[in-house]
């Protein structure tokens, strides 16, 4: 008999995030009343962040395989093969509540777990980025988010010894009660010793790894499938702590015993600790699990089944383990002075039994705990959609050199150089473009082969239009690795939205998955992992529809690369797909008009596929001198950005209406310089394969001048540029 040591309460299943109808389908399950612990199992195995049951019959709509594609969605990793028997491992995941609770250890235990589910695979971390949104600078809370964040991702990933090489952080006042903090991390493995979790084998030992065990992070992942409200601050117990040198020593060890041949699966134990991967291990191998809990080793003192199977203490993992390696794997784990403990075994019945002080605890059908999870077709109301802006129906600038200034010097549009000097981009010795430019790029050690690494999306386009801003995502990921030369090989999502119990939240993601299935189909840019992080709301009011897409790319030779800025003076300046004409949604409206109406700009898959496979081809034969995609802020930012990179100013000629031309977001454009010899060739390949390209200016002086529009010095645009975050986090 299990003993039902805590009365089962409507209030007490309401706080395990469970619903009245999710409940009864617990007892239809089972048969009976659940234990305490087992109401705690069903609530972690069944929230949102766990079960994905709101968004489940949507993913399966996206485009998962491809030619290079090892693993896809599904594991704690994608798997995407670089020739010579080498693979690229990648996930991206959400540390959202957490780190607005508590932003250092949410966001460094956010960077701890990504780089732990890189590594369960078998691959040594290589490179990590983030991608950060909070709310308006001026809101009371942000620059307490911004520095405890920031200190927290380069705390961990600083320590741990990972280069962070990309990413993104923008404000918005719709992240004002809810920040979004996105980690990516990115491992090379051997193709052919990819370790997975699926458990294979009756009667073999189930092993606990790493940390021992605390009350830290208990609930954490219910926390995260429910919205904030005034109660915000008695969640803080639920936010883990994090330990990067405890996780160096644990992903040595993991590497170490992977080679002897011992390892049958391996699990992180991250949301839900040590529930969720004990049931994924069994039910995705048609096996039992029977823990010990007593067996467990732990931290703290009188620590109740329940708080066992659902703290996420941080730095553990959950192995299978071929019998006959225990002591040399024991001796592994003890030299890195790191706990080994055998405490459970994998049967043939099919069940989740959990044992504590002689008595079982927990006695559940392991394949329902994760097959049988709820899974809801949401109703969804499609967005309304938004009329186009026309250039006349939007005013031009009183001055378009101080607009200029603002779009590169203000929350949005300033240098991040403030955030990324607190990271590591440098550790390894093999990062070749450090973050700020369109991508970073990593050389794969022991080859000429470079891997690049963007992270990308436009919420307001989102917002505006799902379909069409699920579709930019994925094609501004897709351009920014183009425009370093690689060729683009798969993407990771991480789709944070609102409450999909609203029709109309349900909608955004309806759309912006439909988006993003429709542009990684067309670009052959497949999703081989990611998140989805729902709920984020306080007190109802939602966040910008905000699907983060991480890409990777492949160059085959990391030295054959092109920059964003301009190389040297006297080359000309074309701009690659068209004029600008788009203002709708776009960070002029925004940030000098202060509107965000109108629809966002369209996205043509064809023409930009067609567009970046020529960008890259002029790159690897070394005929461009420098490359950047036309994105936030137009071409007027981009010209910016180059000029400043580099110091080199440029003088241009626009034509069509000026606040259009130079500060529209229409999409697939790429500003190139070239050498002047190379002009009339390169313009010739462009017109014979159909591409629309104008020769508008040259590099040259320390002004960039727009003619008959603006003349401002490259220098006052750099200062601008670089002193708004410093100013910002010293308060002034």
């Amino acid at each position: 008999m299990i003993p039902n040591d805590i009365k089962i309460t409507p209030d007490l299943i309401a706080s395990h995030g469970l619903k009245p109808d999710e409940y009864d389908r617990i007892l239809e399950l089972i048969g009976r009343e659940p234990t305490f612990t087992e109401l705690g199992i069903f609530s972690a195995m069944w929230n949102e962040h766990c079960s994905y049951k709101s968004s489940k019959k949507w993913l399966k709509t996206l485009p998962t395989t491809g030619p290079r594609v090892l693993v896809g969605p599904g594991e704690n990793a994608g798997v995407v093969d670089i020739g010579d028997g080498q693979a690229v491992v990648f996930k991206m995941e959400s540390h959202n509540h957490p780190s607005y609770i508590e932003p250092y250890q949410g966001a460094a235990t956010g960077v701890g777990g990504i780089l732990r589910d890189v590594f369960t695979m078998g691959a040594r971390p290589v490179a990590a980025m983030n991608a950060l949104r909070f709310g308006e600078p001026e809101h009371p809370r942000t620059r307490h988010l911004v520095s405890g964040v920031v200190s927290g991702v380069g705390g961990y990933g600083n320590s741990f010894g990972v280069p962070t090489v990309g990413g993104e952080v923008e404000f918005h006042s719709s992240y004002n009660g809810n920040c979004l903090v996105n980690a990516f991390a990115a491992g090379l493995a051997d193709s052919d010793k990819i370790f997975l979790a699926k458990a294979e084998g009756v009667g073999l030992p189930v092993v606990y790894l790493g940390a021992k065990t605390g009350r830290d992070g208990v609930g954490g992942a219910t926390m995260a499938s429910a919205e904030f409200d005034d109660t915000i601050e008695e969640k803080r117990p639920t936010v883990q702590v994090g330990d990067p040198f405890t996780e160096k020593c644990l992903l040595e060890a993991c590497l170490e015993l992977m080679k002897t041949g011992a390892v049958i699966a391996i699990q992180d134990m991250g949301a839900a600790g040590l529930t969720c991967s004990a049931v994924e291990m069994g039910a995705s191998g048609d096996l039992g699990i029977e823990l010990d809990l007593n067996k467990v080793p732990v931290r703290e003192e009188r620590m109740s089944p329940y708080e066992m199977m659902l703290s996420e203490s941080q730095e553990r993992m959950l192995m299978v383990l071929r019998p006959e390696k225990e002591a040399e794997a024991e001796a592994i784990f003890k030299k890195w002075g790191l706990d080994f403990a055998i405490v459970g075994v994998t049967t043939d019945t099919l069940r989740f039994v959990v044992k504590h002080d002689g008595e079982t605890v927990a006695d559940l059908p392991i394949k329902e705990l994760g097959d049988e999870a709820p899974e809801y077709d949401r109703p969804w109301v499609e967005s309304q959609k938004r009329p186009l802006l026309d250039a006349d129906d939007v005013a031009e600038p009183a001055d378009y050199a101080e607009a200029l200034l603002t779009l590169v010097g203000n929350a949005n549009g300033a240098s991040r150089r403030w955030v990324y000097e607190q990271y590591d981009t440098l550790i390894q010795g093999n990062t070749a473009a450090s973050p700020g430019g369109d991508a970073g790029v990593i050389r794969v050690e022991g080859s000429r082969k470079g891997l690049s690494f963007t992270v990308d999306v436009t919420p307001r386009y989102c917002e505006a239009d799902p379909f069409e801003g699920g579709k930019q995502a994925v094609a501004e990921v897709w351009r920014n690795l183009t425009a370093v030369g690689s060729e683009p090989l798969a993407a990771t999502d991480n789709l944070n939205f609102g409450n999909p119990e609203k029709p109309e939240i349900m909608g955004q993601l309806v759309g912006c998955i439909k988006g993003i299935g429709e542009a990684c189909r067309e670009l052959e840019f497949p999703i081989v992992s990611g998140n989805v992080s729902l709920y984020n709301e306080t007190h109802g009011t939602g966040i910008l529809p905000t699907p983060a897409i991480g890409g990777v790319g492949l160059l085959p030779d990391v030295t054959v690369r092109a920059s964003a800025a301009f190389k040297a003076s006297g080359e000309a300046i074309v701009v690659i797909g068209g004029k600008g004409t788009h203002l709708g949604c776009s960070q002029y409206l925004a940030d000098i008009l202060g509107r965000e109406e109108g629809a966002p700009p369209p996205v043509d898959l064809d023409a930009e596929k067609r567009r970046g496979n020529l960008v890259r081809q002029f790159i690897g034969a070394g005929r461009v001198s420098s490359v950047h995609d036309i994105s936030a802020g137009g071409l007027g930012v981009a010209l910016a950005e180059m000029a400043m990179a580099s110091g080199i100013g440029a003088s241009v000629k626009l034509d069509g209406p000026a606040h259009a031309a130079l500060f529209g977001e229409d999409q697939g454009r790429y500003v190139i310089s070239v050498a002047s010899g190379e002009l009339d060739l390169i313009l010739e390949d462009l017109i014979d394969a159909g591409i629309e390209a104008h020769h508008i200016g040259n590099t040259g002086g320390t002004d960039l001048t727009v003619e008959g529009i603006l003349t401002i010095s490259v220098a006052k645009l750099k200062e601008a540029h670089e002193n708004w975050f410093p100013n910002y986090m010293a308060g002034a």
